[in-house]
């Protein structure tokens, strides 16, 4: 399944590699990654791709309580749903 992974928050060290690290731990893999700074917030999105027999439930908890160890919001949804509610 592919996802669109979102994270902001304000710019520090280690956002990327945490955020990267913690997907790779979940066993998620990143296809397409964007970022930018805008004054000293962080934001980025990824397109990422799930195994099937993830638990997207539990993926999006684990990245929720990961973001707020490192001091930023991850949000996780299916590209399917994304890419409608974008359609509107």
């Amino acid at each position: 399944m592919k996802a669109i992974v979102t994270v902001v928050g304000k710019d520090k060290e280690g956002i990327v590699a945490g955020a990267s690290g913690k997907l790779a731990e979940l066993g998620i893999n990143i296809l397409d990654i964007s970022q930018t700074l805008f004054d000293d917030y962080f934001a980025m999105m990824m397109s990422v791709s799930i195994q099937d027999s993830a638990e997207f439930a539990d993926v999006k908890e684990q990245l929720s309580t990961f973001g707020e160890t490192i001091g930023v919001k991850i949000y996780i949804q299916n590209a399917a749903i994304f890419d409608e509610m974008h359609n509107l």
